[in-house]
């Protein structure tokens, strides 16, 4: 299934963003700290003191060498997209480093730089692995582990990120090393927070003998899909139909304002749901194949 055109170019523009504000977050708040929270461009801090280069020169370097193994181990669209956030990182941070030389700190403390950071990268992050995408480094080593070990994406980053900051302590004093793994633990909970939250989905159960309407509704209004189940009440033994949805969060608000108008007395029971898996060639496609 080709994309089209019009969502390629969407996708671009949101990748844009969401790089620009993983590259700013670098820039503006973990490279004052000197702490090496869950990414490359802490690694490359670190490595900055043994060096002649700069933090987005070797970025670029390190990106481009993780990008090798993670067009060969998530696939080809997870490297036509990785391929352009992990060479637009660290020219957003080059740029700042050109236009910001002198820069020091937005905050004047590593704690508040680090919580900064943690904030604002984890929405970037976020956005780009909801579309399959990374901003390269150890966003792609989270993946590989997502993929093949099952692991949630923020416990993954997490721990990719332990490693690095155990790092710092190359480099830099002991509250350094703290604030290192500490930041690293709070940005792998913060962005498995954000993409489960996106993610989450309603199975919604319902028994109404509008079951005609009800489902018109959901197969029609909302292009959502239904399952109907053939149920038996355990006091009278009545037979009755189950109609059961899963539904996103607009969905949801959607789907029981209109439950609550057609039949104010639908018996509803609600779960739920964090994961899917199901096996179909067309879910299966990868976006710009």
């Amino acid at each position: 299934m080709k994309t089209s055109p019009i969502q390629i170019i969407k996708d671009i523009i949101k990748m844009t963003l969401a790089t620009i504000i993983v590259g700013s977050s670098v820039f503006l708040f973990l490279e004052p700290s000197h702490a090496a929270v869950s990414s490359v461009s802490g690694l490359s801090i670190v490595l900055t003191n043994f060096m002649p280069f700069s933090v987005a020169q070797i970025t670029m370097f390190l990106n481009v060498t993780l990008l090798v193994i993670g067009f060969f181990t998530c696939g080809h669209s997870f490297g036509i997209k990785t391929v352009y956030t992990s060479i637009l990182l660290p020219i957003v941070i080059r740029v700042y480093e050109k236009l910001l030389p002198n820069y020091t700190s937005m905050t004047g403390d590593a704690t508040l730089d680090v919580v900064c950071y943690i904030f604002t990268v984890s929405i970037g992050i976020a956005m780009l692995f909801n579309m399959n995408a990374s901003s390269g480094g150890i966003d792609i080593i989270a993946m590989i582990l997502n993929k093949y070990l099952h692991i949630e994406l923020g416990k993954a980053l997490g721990a990719a990120g332990l490693v690095i900051a155990l790092s710092s302590a190359l480099a830099y004093d002991g509250k350094t090393v703290v604030l290192s793994l500490l930041g690293s633990y709070l940005n792998g909970f913060i962005v498995d927070h954000y993409i489960f939250d996106h993610d989450m989905k309603r199975r919604v159960c319902i028994v109404s003998p509008k079951e005609e309407e009800i489902r018109n509704y959901i197969l029609h209004e909302l292009k959502s899909g239904a399952t109907i189940y053939k149920a038996f009440g355990a006091y009278r033994m009545e037979e009755h139909n189950e109609i059961i949805a899963i539904v996103n969060k607009s969905e949801y608000q959607k789907l029981m304002t209109y439950l609550h108008e057609i039949d104010p007395q639908a018996f509803i029971t609600v779960y739920t749901v964090s994961e899917m898996h199901y096996r179909s060639k067309l879910l299966e496609e990868r976006k710009w194949e």
